[in-house]
């Protein structure tokens, strides 16, 4: 069966590269530009897992997590920084994020974190 992956950032660019990564490696996946979205989409769709920036208008990241995770209390979430946001991953980390990536992306960690948080789902 397909893995569903929500990929969530402000900046189009980076939801072309992950997106581009993740379906060449056969997950199916949709986009939202913010927290907000993110919200309304993980409700409709239910992913299996949802990559998530941290800074972002409407609704942040971190806010973002904290929601979805009083819906979805498996959610999965690999929250995606800028090198130097420490502080802002730990915080994710406490809201219920499960791992974390750091921009610029690179394909072999993107896709190594990704199946290993998917692995960790199964064993919850």
């Amino acid at each position: 069966m397909t893995k569903r992956v929500l990929i969530v950032d402000d900046a189009l660019f980076i939801r072309v590269i992950l997106k581009k990564m993740l379906e060449e490696a056969g997950y199916e996946v949709f986009e939202a530009s913010n927290g907000a979205e993110a919200v309304n989409i993980w409700d409709e769709v239910k992913p299996d897992l949802a990559t998530m920036d941290i800074t972002m208008p409407v609704l942040d990241g971190i806010s973002a997590i904290k929601a979805i995770k009083t819906r979805d209390p498996k959610a999965r979430i690999i929250v995606c920084s800028a090198m130097g946001q420490k502080t802002m991953i730990q915080e994710a980390i406490a809201a219920g994020a499960v791992d974390f990536l750091v921009k610029p992306f690179e394909r072999v960690r993107v896709l190594a974190t990704l199946l290993r948080c998917l692995y960790l789902q199964k064993l919850a």
